[in-house]
């Protein structure tokens, strides 16, 4: 069972709940009349955020991090962009981990490049390099960096390591340039919902299961959008830490701002095995404290859980799904042709219907969340006398690092895994995003990861290809993999198996990874590959804009991997004009075409030339701008292009979604919501407008918007925010932009974040 409560929440010694209406219950329990403002500073969250708060004011936050994290899909871009801004070291611990581009060559790019750069840019700056297969991002910072109390910023959306009692947040690369250049990390005070775990598992539930019971019931509702989640309640002392950290891992499916667990001996034990004894404390509510919410979960209830294509919120038991096979997929077919937008595709799930049970094709256990040690260990426990057969189904498994790895093999669980027909490969987060284990056309994937949107597996629809990922269990996955690829809750194979012990042995990590963190090399210098390339110039944001309409997506919600799609197209992610090629690429193929058509006028512009010579339709515009606005010089107007969406950003921290649209003419997006916080920092760190609206959008593809005195709005109260849509007739229409820090109108107004930082050196 889950429960969401409604409206606010008292915890009382742990483990009384007493709802804000029913407040005078907390003077009965303790003895005194509850105070809702103390209360609010009962939390973990509360501790930990008020302890990194550089500012006097909690209300809003100004955040100095303990550590920082990127992976080689990142890295390139942040490092590039802070060099840009005047950063001379790294200030605190970075470490660059190699996990996402580490296949050799893919789309025709070298890989290796950027990882050697990554070794150049710890050596100049200081850093932490782990090489490629070495280890999954998140599996390194868990065994190496995490502890109680601290917090973590990641340039990955699953930085979350709030079961070791670490306030984790991914983000994109914007926000960790600020900390390398000893900036803050600024937002106002989060809402802190509880997490109230009861009961235990049952035998066959792991992780995975837990977490998707969740998301299940939060994620469509919001309920902790943007907020912290916090994990209390006796419930957690019934899993072990490497548990948790798979439950935990998935908490940014449902859209959370962080995550924080309450620690016990068993968090000590963890940190303790790996070295880091010091890393541990007791981590605990107050007697009393206020959440804005809670969410309970009686852990004895959740059945093994599958989530269905296209996102990890389309929940099912598996039992129930297997009890109505034919109905729940043909509603996810009429989803498949609403994303896919080809109904000659052909995709189907039903025709995986065969005797009245689901088959599948694939089954991966990787990453993150699924290429733990006690999700490996139990995989192999159940596949211990089992044989995949000859037919289709595959199965392969990534440990999530090497020390990982190096126990598995002594447990002997690798020999189990490899009798019974399995696969394995190395730390690799290829699976999770769309790079690795490709399936074929119309094939169904069941994997433990951390996503399933489209694509993820990489197949391509604008190709032709389109397959699925469903989310299970690694658990479940084993037991569909004894099962010949049917797919089956790993509660039928459950029994008192107890996982051994796990020894954790960093000396891979000793051998390999380059520790240089405050001990830059003298006279060290950046690596470039051929396709390593810097940032193009961007113009400040001038005082009147004029936007042309380059897409319009009205999906309930457009991910980032719409907005630049993942997978092969990461070789490019050095290269920010051959990346921005690949915008929208899956979603609106004729986006890009149409935005550099737009950066083209405004190159123009900026070069002193008349942009009518390009466009003659402008003559028009201009002339209908003239009437509404006789003062505007239309060589001092900005032009720039626009996307709409209803509510864009779900899904990855890559800053990329918005850096693209930026390098090809991007100057703002216009929407009904931000699915995000990161994603709508992205925005505004590559220096676009981040505009919303309560009215259905008025225009079209190809329609112009006006805006003008855009710079002074970012001044106003931002409430109302008046433009002008142009084309046969002229309609005014009404924006408005959500709360703005000062720095970030800042780096609106310089163009980008780059922009920003040059201006204060030059004023230094």
């Amino acid at each position: 069972m889950v429960k969401l409560y409604d409206g606010g929440v008292y915890l009382v010694g742990g483990n009384k709940i007493v709802e804000e209406k029913d407040v005078a219950k907390v003077q009965e329990l303790t003895g005194q009349a509850a105070n809702k403002a103390e209360a609010k500073k009962g939390t973990i969250a509360y501790s930990i955020l008020s302890a990194h708060n550089v500012s006097d004011n909690m209300d809003k936050l100004r955040i100095k991090f303990d550590a920082m994290t990127s992976h080689d899909i990142t890295f390139v871009g942040i490092v590039q962009t802070a060099k840009a801004s005047g950063m001379e070291r790294f200030p605190i611990p970075y470490v660059l981990t190699n996990c996402h581009n580490s296949l050799c060559a893919v789309g025709g790019t070298i890989n290796e490049d950027d990882h050697v750069f990554g070794l150049s840019a710890a050596k100049k700056y200081g850093g932490i390099y782990v090489p490629p297969h070495m280890a999954v991002i998140h599996q390194y910072m868990r065994e190496t960096m995490a502890g109680c109390g601290r917090m973590i910023l990641g340039s990955d959306s699953h930085t979350r390591y709030g079961a070791l009692g670490t306030m984790a947040v991914g983000e994109g690369g914007g926000e960790l340039v600020k900390q390398l250049l000893c900036d803050t990390y600024d937002i106002a005070y989060p809402g802190v919902v509880a997490i109230y775990l009861d009961g235990k598992p049952q035998p066959g539930v792991g992780p995975q299961d837990i977490a998707l019971a969740i998301i299940g019931a939060v994620f469509k509702n919001g309920y902790v959008k943007n907020k912290v989640m916090e994990f209390v309640g006796p419930g957690v002392a019934s899993m072990h830490t490497d548990y948790r950290n798979g439950v935990d891992v998935m908490t940014t499916e449902t859209t959370c701002l962080s995550s924080i667990w309450r620690t016990d001996e068993d968090t000590k034990q963890f940190l303790t095995m790996h070295g880091r004894p010091d890393a541990y404390k007791e981590l605990n509510p107050a007697d009393v404290a206020y959440y804005d919410g809670m969410v309970y979960v009686d852990l004895s209830t959740v059945k093994p859980m599958i989530a269905l294509p296209f996102h990890p919120s389309h929940t099912y038991e598996i039992d129930e799904l297997n009890a109505n096979l034919g109905d729940i997929l043909r509603e996810v077919e009429k989803t498949e042709q609403l994303i896919a937008d080809n109904p000659q595709l052909g995709f189907s799930l039903t025709d995986k219907i065969v005797d009245g049970k689901l088959q599948v094709q694939q089954g991966i256990i990787a990453g993150c969340a699924g290429g733990t040690y006690s999700n490996i260990m139990e995989a192999a426990h159940i596949l211990r006398n089992a044989h995949l057969g000859q037919d289709e189904f595959t199965l392969s498994v990534y440990p999530s690092s090497i020390p990982v790895y190096m126990d598995l093999v002594k447990k002997g669980a690798f020999t189990q895994l490899l009798t019974a027909g399995a696969v394995i490969k190395t730390a690799f987060c290829g699976p999770c995003f769309g790079a690795g284990d490709t399936p074929a056309n119309n094939a169904l994937s069941i994997r433990h990861t951390t996503r399933n949107f489209p694509n993820r597996e990489g197949s391509k629809p604008g190709n032709g290809q389109l397959a699925a990922v469903a989310l299970m269990d690694a658990r479940s996955i084993a037991a569909s993999a004894a099962n010949g690829g049917v797919l089956t809750p790993a509660t039928d194979f459950a029994d008192d198996y107890v996982v051994p012990e796990y020894e954790y042995d960093d000396s891979s990590y000793r051998a390999r990874v380059y520790q240089g963190y405050n001990a830059p090399v003298d006279g060290a210098e950046l690596v470039y590959g051929p396709n390593i390339k810097d940032w193009p110039e961007m113009s400040p944001l001038a005082d009147n804009i004029l936007l042309k309409v380059c897409t319009k997506i009205m999906d309930d919600v457009t991910t980032t991997d719409e907005l630049i799609p993942s997978g092969e197209t990461s070789s490019y992610r050095s290269n920010p004009l051959g990346l921005a090629e690949f915008t929208l690429s899956r979603r609106d193929p004729e986006y890009v075409g149409r935005s550099k058509v737009v950066d083209k006028l405004e190159k123009a512009r900026v070069a002193g030339k008349d942009p009518v010579e390009l466009e003659p339709e402008l003559s028009k515009i201009y002339a209908q701008i003239k009437e509404i606005d006789p003062s505007m010089v239309p060589a001092e107007t900005e032009i720039g292009s626009m996307i709409y969406c209803v509510k864009p950003g779900d899904g990855s921290a890559r800053e990329q979604a918005a850096s693209c649209q930026r390098v090809i003419g991007g100057l703002a997006n216009i929407c009904r919501e931000y699915a995000t916080k990161r994603y709508r920092s992205n925005v505004m760190n590559w220096g676009m407008l981040p505009f919303q609206m309560k009215d259905e959008p008025n225009f079209e593809i190809g329609d112009y918007i006006y805006i003008p005195n855009a710079k002074a709005a970012l001044d106003g109260d931002m409430n109302d925010i008046k433009a002008y849509v142009l084309g046969d007739t002229v309609k005014e229409i009404s924006l408005y932009i959500a709360d703005m820090t000062e720095d970030e109108k800042k780096i609106v107004k310089a163009g980008c974040l780059i922009n920003y930082n040059r201006n204060r050196n030059k004023d230094k």
